[in-house]
C-alpha cells in the first residue's frame, strides 16, 4: 500500500505546477522556478506551500470520509493502492483559514456539507441509564438472577410497578324510571357504560 494525500490548490497554483509536471526540469531556464516545497509547523496541521518563489498558506484537513485510490496500468484493470484520509488545502494569502481539523465538505459535489446530511447523528442517551443497563448486564454476566436484579430496580429506582388489580363494577340492569309529562324515560348509565365507550 502507499500513502497518499489529495493537494488542493487555487486554480492560478493549479495551472503553474501543471506546466512544471509537462515541462522537464532540464528544459526550464531557472531551476529555482521549477521547485515545489512543502513544510509544516510543529503543530502539523500548518504549514507553508512553496512553488517557485511564491508562498502559499497550507492546512492538513481530515476528510469526512475515506476516498479509494485506484490505479491501472492497462485502462481496465484496476489495483487499488490505498486509502486517502487527508487532504492539503492550499489556500491563497488572502483566504480565511479553515475552522477545526476536518474538512467541512468531500471531494464531489454530492459530498457538500457531508458530515452533517449524511451520517447518523449521535443519539440523545441519558448518561445515567446507561451505566445502570451496563451494571445489570455485568450482573447477569456474573449469574445474577434476572428477576432478583428486576425487583431491586424497581425498589431502588421507583421503577415500573404493578398496579393491584381494579375490581370491576358488577352490572347492574337497567331500571327505566317512570315517564314525566309523556316523555320515554332514558335508560341509566352507569361509570362503567360510558368507559366502554
Amino acid at each position: 500500500m502507499e500513502e497518499q494525500f489529495i493537494l488542493r490548490v487555487p486554480p492560478s497554483v493549479a495551472d503553474r505546477i501543471e506546466r512544471l509536471m509537462n515541462e522537464s526540469a532540464a528544459a526550464s531556464s531557472n531551476p529555482d522556478e521549477a521547485s515545489l516545497d512543502l513544510s509544516f509547523s510543529e503543530d502539523g496541521r500548518n504549514g507553508t506551500f512553496m512553488i517557485g518563489n511564491e508562498s502559499f498558506p497550507a492546512s492538513l484537513l481530515d476528510l469526512p470520509t475515506v476516498v479509494e485510490s485506484y490505479k491501472t496500468y492497462d485502462d481496465s484493470v484496476l489495483i487499488k493502492t490505498a486509502d486517502v484520509g487527508q487532504m492539503i488545502m492550499v489556500r491563497e494569502e488572502n483566504d480565511p483559514a479553515p475552522e477545526g481539523v476536518e474538512c467541512k465538505h468531500g471531494l464531489t459535489p454530492p459530498m457538500r456539507d457531508a458530515r452533517r446530511r449524511r451520517f447518523r447523528r449521535e443519539p440523545d442517551l441519558n448518561a445515567e441509564l446507561v451505566n445502570q443497563v451496563e451494571k445489570h448486564l455485568i450482573n447477569i454476566m456474573h449469574g445474577v438472577s434476572v428477576n432478583q436484579n428486576a425487583s431491586v430496580i424497581g425498589g431502588e429506582e421507583g421503577g415500573d410497578r404493578k398496579k393491584p388489580p381494579v375490581a370491576r363494577a358488577t352490572k347492574q340492569p337497567d331500571v327505566q324510571e317512570p315517564a314525566v309529562n309523556g316523555e320515554e324515560a332514558e335508560p341509566e348509565r352507569s361509570d362503567t357504560d360510558e368507559s366502554e365507550n
